[in-house]
C-alpha cells in the first residue's frame, strides 16, 4: 500500500449512506473498499478501518459500532448500523472532516486493528496525537499554562521505538509545548470518549517527553519526572474532588532538556461504573516553571495473543536445535534401519525455580508442586543478614542449614539471596548504630562468616540487593564499598557468579530503575574492579507488556552478562488475567537469548509476599495461572518417536537440555543419554551402537 493515503469525508458519507440505502443491519467493509477503489483510491480494508477509526474517534458513540473479524480471510471489518438516534446528531458533524494522513502515527507491523470482545487493539484512543490539526482536542492543565504546537529539528527527532512499527516509521516531529506551569500538577490533557476504555484490558501509553526552558533554574537537577495519568470520573475535568475521580498511573519518565525520552507506560482498569463516563489523559509533573514537551502521545490496547505468536517463532530459533542421532555407519545401516526409537527430554538448560522457607517445606502440597515443576530454589529470608544476625554477634544459621538440606535431598541448586541489602529500612538497627570503623569491620565479618561457611554451596550470590533504590553502605562508607563487596566475595568463594539484583527495571514505569541506569551502575562497578557475573531482574510485575520487557532485556544484554528473573510474581486478583500476565513474562524471558533462568517469588496461596499472585491454592489445587505455567513448561519440552532411516539416522528438533534415547531392536532395548546445547548448526551425535 502507498505510504500515505488521503481519505476524504465523502468516503464515510458513501459508507453511511449505503447503510441507509439497503436497510441492512450490517455492511461489510469490503463494500466501502470497493467504493474507495472506484474513486481511484488504492485502500485495503485494514487501512480503511484504521482511517475510519481516526475520523470517527471524536464521535465516540459511532466508534462503538465497529466490529472486526481479523481471523477471516480476507479480514472482514464490519460496521453495525447504530440506532438512528446515534447517527443523526453526528452525521452532519462528520461532513467536511478530512484526515490528511491516517498513517502519520506509528504504523505497527501488524497493520490491522484486530478486535476481541469489542476491544480494538493497536488503535489510538487519542485524537490528533501528531498535531495535524494544530492543538485540536488538547487542553491546558492550570490557569497559567499555555499550549503551543511546534516542529522539532529533524536531527533531534527520535529514530527508535519499542513499539512494533513499519520499517520506515518515523515519529511526526511535531510536539506540544506546555509553558507557564505554576505547579507540578500543571500540564496538558485530552478527553477520552466515554466507554472507550474497557475493563480487564491492558493498555499502553506511548510517545515521547522532553523538557524545555526552566530546567536550568532547578538547583542541582538535570532531569525531572513527568507522569502520565488516566483520570476517570468528574467529566475528566481538572479540580474535581479526588473522591469523585479515579486516577490511574499510566506512565512516568525521567525527562531531560534537549533529549526525547520514550514513554513506556501501561495500565489496566477493573470493572467500574466510572468506565462508562468521561475520562481523560493528563500529562503532569516536573517542577513549576519547567516547560514540558509531548510528542505523539498515544493510548492503545495491547494485543497479547499476537505478540505470543511472534514469540513462539523467536523461541524456536533461540531455544531449539536440529539434532541428528547416528546409529550406524553407511556400510552397516541395514542392521538398525527401521528400528523403533523414542527420545525423551529429561531436563532443560533453561532454569525455573521458586523461593522456599521453613514453613512451606512442611506442606506436602507445596513440596509436591515444587519438586515436580522447579529446578532451582532461593531462600525467602533465611540467608539475609537481618535473619542470620538479628542481634550483633549472635549468628544463627539453623534455618539456612535446614533449607540447604532440603534442597540437597531433592537435588535443587540454590541462589544465594542476599549478602547485603542496600535499602535503609532493610538494615538492622544495630548495624545502623555503628560508626564507620565498626561498620567496616561488621561488613568484613559478614562476608567472612557467611562465605567461608557455605563456600561452593551457592552457585549465585546477590551481593548488595537493590542498589538502584538504596545506598546505605555507600552513604556510610564511600563509593568504593559496593565494588569491595563484590571483590571480597569473589576472593573467598571464587566459584560463585555474583549478581546485581533490583526491581522495576523490566516494567518501564519507575524513573529510578531504567535499564540505562542499571547498565551505568554495572559499568561503574566493573570500572572499580568488581567481578559482576550476572544481572538480576526481580520481576515483581503488574500489568506486564511484552515489548517493554523485551526492550529492557535487549538493552541489558549489551553488557554480555547472563540475565535471570530472580523474584517473579504477577499480582492480579483475576486469576485468568494473572495467567496471561505470567505468560507475558515467561514467554519474553524464554524467547530472549540473554536470559538463563526464571525464579518465582513463591507460588502457593497464603505463602507469598505479594497476595493474589499464586499458582496453586492453599489446599494444593492448581489454579488457571498454575495450569498456564505447567502448559508452558510442557510446550518447551521435546519428545520424539519414530524409526531409524535407511542411512542409520534419526532426526528431530529439540529444546536445549539433556535427553535419553531408547532404541528398540530385535535383540532388545538400548538406552543412551545425550545433551543438546546451543548452536546454529545441526548437532550430529554418534550413538555408538
Amino acid at each position: 500500500m502507498a505510504g500515505c493515503v488521503t481519505l476524504e469525508a465523502r468516503l464515510v458519507d458513501h459508507f453511511l449512506s449505503a447503510n441507509k440505502r439497503d436497510g441492512s443491519d450490517e455492511i461489510r467493509m469490503e463494500h466501502a473498499v470497493s467504493i474507495a477503489r472506484q474513486r481511484g483510491k488504492d485502500v485495503c480494508a485494514r487501512w480503511l478501518l484504521r482511517a475510519l477509526h481516526n475520523i470517527l474517534r471524536p464521535f465516540g458513540e459511532l466508534l462503538n459500532y465497529f466490529v472486526a473479524t481479523p481471523t477471516a480471510d480476507p479480514p472482514a471489518f464490519i460496521y453495525v448500523r447504530p440506532p438512528r438516534s446515534v447517527i443523526s446528531p453526528h452525521s452532519q458533524l462528520i461532513h467536511g472532516y478530512q484526515l490528511r494522513s491516517p498513517l502519520s502515527l506509528p504504523r505497527r507491523r501488524a497493520m490491522a486493528c484486530s478486535c476481541a470482545h469489542g476491544v480494538v487493539f493497536d488503535a489510538n484512543l487519542l485524537r490528533n496525537s501528531a498535531l495535524e490539526d494544530g492543538l485540536a482536542g488538547w487542553a491546558p492543565l492550570g490557569a497559567c499554562t499555555k499550549l503551543s504546537a511546534h516542529e522539532e529539528e529533524p536531527a533531534n527527532v527520535p529514530t527508535e521505538t519499542i513499539n512494533e512499527v513499519a520499517d520506515d516509521y518515523k515519529p511526526s516531529g511535531r510536539y506540544i509545548l506546555a509553558a507557564g506551569r505554576a505547579c507540578e500538577e500543571d500540564g496538558l490533557c485530552q478527553a477520552i470518549p466515554g466507554g472507550a476504555l474497557k475493563p480487564r484490558v491492558t493498555y499502553r501509553v506511548a510517545g515521547w517527553i522532553s523538557l524545555g526552558d526552566g530546567m536550568a533554574k532547578v538547583d542541582g537537577a538535570g532531569d525531572a519526572v513527568v507522569r502520565i495519568n488516566i483520570r476517570l470520573g468528574g467529566d475528566g475535568e481538572e479540580g474535581v474532588e479526588e473522591e469523585k475521580c479515579l486516577v490511574v498511573e499510566g506512565g512516568a519518565v525521567c525527562a531531560e532538556a534537549g533529549k526525547w525520552t520514550e514513554i513506556k507506560g501501561v495500565f489496566r482498569l477493573k470493572p467500574s461504573p466510572m468506565l462508562s463516563g468521561a475520562a481523560a489523559v493528563h500529562v503532569q509533573g516536573a517542577p513549576a516553571g519547567v516547560d514540558v514537551k509531548v510528542m505523539d502521545l498515544q493510548v492503545f490496547a495491547v494485543d497479547r495473543k499476537a505478540r505470543f505468536k511472534k514469540l513462539k517463532k523467536k523461541t524456536d530459533k533461540v531455544r531449539r536445535r536440529d539434532v541428528v542421532l547416528k546409529f550406524a555407519d553407511a556400510g552397516s545401516s541395514s542392521a538398525v534401519s527401521g528400528a523403533s526409537i523414542r527420545v525423551m527430554q529429561m531436563d532443560q538448560s533453561f532454569a525455573f525455580g521458586a523461593c522456599i522457607n521453613p514453613a512451606v517445606i512442611q506442606d506436602p502440597n507445596f513440596v509436591d508442586f515444587f519438586t515436580k515443576h522447579f529446578d532451582w530454589a532461593v531462600f525467602e529470608n533465611e540467608l539475609k543478614w537481618y535473619h542470620t544476625e538479628a542481634v550483633q554477634g549472635q549468628l544463627n544459621y539453623a534455618d539456612t542449614d535446614a533449607l540447604l538440606d532440603f534442597c540437597d535431598r531433592y537435588g535443587k541448586p540454590v541462589r544465594g539471596h542476599c549478602i547485603f541489602w542496600a535499602v535503609d529500612n532493610m538494615v538492622q538497627k544495630w548495624v545502623k548504630a555503628l560508626d564507620n570503623d565498626q561498620l567496616t569491620a561488621a561488613v568484613q565479618g559478614r562476608l567472612t562468616s557467611l562465605l567461608t561457611r557455605y563456600a561452593g554451596r551457592f552457585p549465585h550470590y546477590d551481593v548488595n540487593n537493590e542498589m538502584l533504590h538504596g545506598s546505605f553502605f555507600q552513604n556510610k562508607l564511600g563509593d568504593d564499598i559496593n565494588a569491595f563487596m563484590f571483590k571480597e566475595t569473589s576472593r573467598i568463594d571464587p566459584g560463585a557468579a555474583l549478581f546485581v539484583n533490583d526491581y522495576n527495571v523490566e516494567g518501564g514505569m519507575d524513573p529510578n530503575a531504567t535499564p540505562e541506569k542499571y547498565i551505568a551502575q554495572i559499568n561503574a562497578l566493573q570500572e572499580k574492579g568488581a567481578p559482576v557475573g550476572g544481572i538480576g531482574l526481580q520481576g515483581h510485575v503488574t500489568n506486564p507488556v511484552g515489548e517493554i520487557i523485551c526492550d529492557a532485556l535487549d538493552k541489558l544484554a549489551t553488557t554480555d552478562l547472563p540475565i535471570w528473573l530472580t523474584e517473579l510474581d504477577a499480582c492480579e486478583t483475576d486469576v485468568d488475567l494473572r495467567a496471561d500476565d505470567y505468560e507475558v513474562v515467561l514467554r519474553e524471558a524464554y524467547a530472549h537469548p540473554a536470559v538463563e533462568g526464571v525464579v518465582f517469588w513463591g507460588f502457593m496461596q497464603g505463602h507469598m509476599w505479594r497476595q493474589d499472585a499464586c499458582l496453586i491454592n492453599s489446599d494444593g489445587t492448581v489454579n488457571d495461572a498454575g495450569e498456564r505455567f505447567i502448559n508452558l513448561r510442557r510446550e518447551w519440552t521435546s519428545h520424539a518417536r519414530g524409526n531409524i532411516d535407511c542411512d542409520g539416522n534419526f532426526k528431530f528438533r529439540g529444546y536445549h537440555g539433556s535427553y535419553v534415547v531408547q532404541l528398540a531392536t530385535a535383540t532388545g532395548k538400548m538406552h543412551k543419554v545425550f545433551s543438546v546445547e546451543k548452536g546454529d548448526t545441526p548437532l550430529v551425535l554418534d550413538m555408538d551402537v
